[in-house]
């Protein structure tokens, strides 16, 4: 048998389709036909009950499962600590928010590439709620989000939180929140709910709220005196510097968001590991540094 093979073993077992296998590790579905088919072959035995057009395992299939993990653990270790990182290669598949994409995302990269220089990575930019949905459904093996995922599949690294400060146009006169509208993050996100809570208890049904899921774009548009809105005073530090945007205090403090490092903890994937922790080193470089600067 094959480290292959038993690879393709455990993503069928663990997704229960050999079309969901092969996806999963990039090969075509007779690919993983055939090679369940010899480790079936090998073994003499069958591992998967095919019965009514889904697939369980046998007996004999849930015991091999057990040991297959280990044996990939132990591959895993193998890689991890011994062999040269620099020649380890593959694909890595991250998801970003985009509050992480315009802070310390380029400086994860750089780090990240460092140690593993010939690994290709596939970055995806979306909201949380979506990369949370990618990460559960396999579609990236790392995701950098507005965490955690209570999901007791999913690893949570908690990284760096970013305080939320309510920025308005310079010049503006004093800020009536029922008269300005008040820019936040997408609706479908965390900051969002408990923004229009917030503001529901302490404004009432009057005040208006735009949603977009472009940060550089809010802050232009609060640039542009047409909003108001509570966002990372690091991304708002070039606008701040510039002179086009000022910090207000309309009394409503907004909670911090909270991110992590998210990523599936079985079958184990000692590059998300790693990345997971090199995100947070770079993430408290990061913010230590901006800290100083702002």
């Amino acid at each position: 048998m094959t480290l292959d093979q038993i690879t393709a073993f455990i993503w069928v077992a663990r997704l229960g389709g050999f079309r969901k296998a092969a996806d999963q590790l990039h090969l075509t579905q007779p690919a993983i036909s055939t090679r369940i088919a010899k480790l079936e072959q090998e073994l003499s035995t069958p591992l998967f009950d095919r019965d009514g057009g889904g697939l369980t395992l046998t007996r004999q299939g849930t015991l091999l499962l057990s040991y297959a993990k280990q044996l990939l653990f132990v591959q895993d270790e193998i890689r991890k600590h011994v062999a040269d990182a620099t020649e380890v290669t593959g694909l890595f598949r991250v998801g970003a928010s985009e509050t992480i994409a315009q802070s310390w995302l380029p400086d994860f990269l750089k780090a990240f590439s460092a140690v593993y220089p010939r690994i290709n990575i596939d970055l995806t930019v979306d909201i949380s709620t979506d990369l949370r949905d990618k990460l559960l459904t396999r579609q990236l093996d790392l995701a950098f989000l507005m965490g955690p995922i209570s999901e007791f599949s999913v690893e949570n690294v908690a990284l760096p939180p970013f305080d939320l400060h309510w920025y308005c146009a310079a010049g503006s006169k004093p800020i009536d929140l029922t008269q300005t509208p008040v820019i936040s993050y997408s609706a479908k996100t965390r900051p969002y709910r408990e923004l229009m809570t917030l503001l529901a208890r302490h404004v009432g049904p009057s005040v208006r709220v735009f949603t977009s899921t472009s940060l550089s774009a809010s802050l232009q548009i609060i640039a542009a005196g047409s909003a108001v809105g509570p966002f990372p005073r690091a991304l708002a530090a070039k606008l701040i510097a510039d002179g086009q945007i000022v910090e207000f205090d309309p009394g409503l403090s907004v909670s911090p968001l909270v991110f992590t490092a998210s990523y599936l903890g079985e079958p184990r994937n000692f590059l998300a590991e790693e990345g997971a922790a090199i995100a947070l080193k770079v993430a408290e470089r990061w913010q230590a540094a901006n800290k100083k600067n702002l």
